[in-house]
């Protein structure tokens, strides 16, 4: 029954949260306290002590272990301590460039992967199909960071048609900071009013969301070629064919919308690809995201940054293939328990 099978769905979001906010919580620990990671070098033993004491990173680690997940169960991830700051508020603050990026990503990987999978699946074992193929397994193979490099090469420095780095240029960013809103600075500009701040926010987006668009565009493009020729081969398209159908209907109208399915799932599992793929971008572009400050908070040492959160990562993950496995079981009456 379907209720049966989202009741187990949601249920197994707390498993899967428990074993990776574990996991990340033990392979911390292993390189010691946060504290001494952060800190030591920087401060006299004696205080250094007495911040560990404070913070209770001298206490059994079974003892921290089950105090931090009560923590992250009432929403608390920590404070950090580079710049002392709650890392919720990290999250709140940065998690809206993020969820920018990874929308403009999933654009892009829409817009590449679904027409050129139909246009692989109609030209079947042929020139084109083949092209595309290959091209599918350079876009998802090429290491997110180098083709972010390669096109902030070509695009911005040698043609100069995008800006090389950042969200939005200097006086665009304080003036739609200044007038408060979304965080979300494509809404933001639009809704200023002002069409010069909305083509500095596109500009700046294009070459990210290209970098990592196109990785997942890849995938998109092979699951959608698959998808529609095995769907191609069906019963019903071949009484459709035998009607005088022709090849391009078929595939447009007929197999194309079950094909779909698959991809509608494989989104859960491709949120995970956008939000690490995110690190290495923002990184690369210095786009002011969450993937941005972990890379900073990697740099400095500050674990309890870091582990906060990769917690809310994996809290995100979770919580996403969820809703897209209740999607999927409304689109396909045979996804079922």
């Amino acid at each position: 029954m379907l209720w049966r099978y989202l009741l187990v769905r949601f249920l197994l979001i707390f498993p899967t949260v428990l074993i990776l906010v574990s996991v990340v919580f033990f392979l911390i620990r292993l390189t010691g306290d946060p504290i001494t990671a952060a800190l030591g070098g920087r401060l006299p033993p004696d205080q250094l002590q007495a911040r560990i004491h404070e913070a209770g990173f001298d206490r059994p680690i079974i003892v921290q272990y089950f105090e931090y997940l009560g923590q992250v169960f009432t929403g608390n991830f920590g404070t950090t301590l580079t710049d002392n700051q709650l890392v919720t508020d990290v999250l709140i603050r940065y998690g809206t460039a993020t969820l920018e990026l990874a929308v403009f990503a999933l654009i892009v990987a829409f817009i590449v992967g679904i027409p050129l999978g139909l246009v692989a699946a109609a030209k079947r074992d042929k020139a084109p199909d083949a092209g595309l193929r290959v091209s599918a397994i350079l876009f998802y193979a090429t290491p997110v960071f180098f083709a972010g490099l390669v096109a902030k090469l070509i695009f911005s420095v040698w043609l100069g048609w995008f800006p090389v780095s950042g969200r939005a240029s200097v006086r665009t960013e304080l003036a739609l900071n200044r007038e408060g809103g979304t965080g979300l600075y494509l809404i933001d500009a639009i809704a200023s009013g002002n069409p010069a701040y909305v083509q500095d926010v596109i500009l700046h987006a294009v070459l990210p969301a290209m970098t990592l668009g196109l990785a997942i565009g890849g995938v998109f493009l092979r699951l959608v070629r698959t998808n529609v020729i095995g769907t191609h081969n069906m019963p019903y398209i071949d009484a459709a064919r035998s009607r005088g159908v022709s090849e391009y209907r078929l595939v447009r109208k007929h197999a194309y919308k079950p094909a779909l399915i698959p991809i509608v799932t494989v989104i859960g599992l491709q949120v995970a690809i956008l939000l690490s793929g995110a690190v290495l971008t923002e990184t690369t572009f210095e786009w002011q995201g969450i993937g941005f400050q972990l890379a900073k908070y990697l740099g400095s040492r500050d674990f309890v940054a870091v582990q906060g959160i990769v917690a809310m990562i994996a809290i995100i993950v979770a919580l996403t293939n969820f809703v897209v496995d209740v999607i999927a079981a409304f689109l396909d009456p045979r996804v079922r328990y």
